[in-house]
């Protein structure tokens, strides 16, 4: 080992650059699972496993079955490209290109929210409070407002085998990706997308209107983590001086594209379980929930219009 002189330290090895072509799959895991940590991320271990298994093009089942298989060059080069990448702070999704939500496939974009495990709480609600309709689905309409990659709109349809849906954005690259992720889950002949400030290009009325909007304060966005604050479009998270500026321009909007007896889902912050129903209760209709998430935070409710007299 060559003396590294007076006063300092052997240099510490890079668990990154020791990837190469003769690295089993089982090293390359170890390698990213070490230099993830070492660099503060919390999901290490599962970001080295499933930037492995893309980068190597294998399913989970083979690398329990073929642990010791080396990467060969092409992988092993993918694979520090990925790991770089990651220790820049950019989320896996966004390597990858795509992410999950409801059990589906979602590709991404720049212009849309990473679909999140949270979000799925909307789409529980949703169902929860169309029990009564769900499995009578068919003439159901459902509005998304601030489509973004699709994920509500998607997973209601694949829900609601009778249902169809408008999804509407104001930012055409998420429009495009919705649609594109409808046809891909097999519901796009049920779709529609279009690009709208919030409602404003909305045609009659829905009996399901869902929305995740920008909820975040825009003082707290620069303090974020810097996967959400410098990877997720800034106009999907900001969401006014107090987070509730989308939600005002949703509550404008309801008269005109609600159903009577109708259903709003919302998603909410975890900080906003008294502000937002407080808001919509405020205006005259009743509200359920929160509905809490994986973590037991507050993240969506259900809000209610009455039916109007005959």
């Amino acid at each position: 080992m060559t003396d590294p002189g007076p006063g300092k330290s052997p240099a510490a090895p890079d668990p990154i650059g020791a990837i190469g072509p003769d690295t089993t799959r089982l090293a390359a895991l170890k390698h990213l699972g070490e230099a993830f940590r070492a660099a503060g991320v919390e999901t290490a271990q599962r970001d080295a496993r499933l930037l492995t298994l893309e980068a190597a093009g294998v399913k989970h089942a083979d690398l329990i079955r073929s642990p010791r298989d080396t990467l060969g060059e092409a992988a092993a080069a993918k694979l520090r490209d990925f790991a770089s990448r990651r220790l820049t702070r950019e989320p896996v999704a966004r390597i990858l290109g795509e992410w999950e939500f409801w059990s589906l496939p979602f590709t991404l974009a720049p212009d849309v929210l990473t679909p999140r495990p949270d979000s799925e709480t909307v789409v529980a609600a949703a169902l929860i409070a169309l029990k009564e309709r769900r499995h009578a689905s068919e003439g159901l309409r459902i509005l998304d407002l601030g489509v973004g990659s699709g994920c509500l709109l998607v997973a209601l349809l694949h829900e609601l085998p009778g249902a169809t849906g408008v999804g509407v954005d104001v930012a055409p690259g998420a429009v495009e990706t919705a649609r594109f992720n409808a046809a891909r889950n097999g519901v796009g002949d049920r779709a529609e997308m279009l690009v709208s400030d919030w409602a404003a290009a909305v045609q009659g009325r829905f009996d399901l209107v869902v929305s995740n909007p920008p909820y975040i304060a825009d003082a707290v966005i620069e303090g974020l983590e810097p996967e959400v604050r410098d990877h997720d479009p800034r106009l999907a998270l900001s969401g006014g001086a107090d987070g509730l500026q989308a939600y005002r321009a949703i509550l404008e909007a309801l008269p005109r594209i609600l159903a009577p007896d109708g259903v709003l889902a919302l998603e909410i912050g975890s900080d906003q379980a008294e502000s937002i129903p407080a808001l919509f209760l405020k205006a005259g209709y009743a509200v359920e929930g929160p509905f809490a998430d994986f973590g037991a935070r507050p993240r969506a409710v259900i809000v209610r219009r009455s039916p109007e007299p005959s």
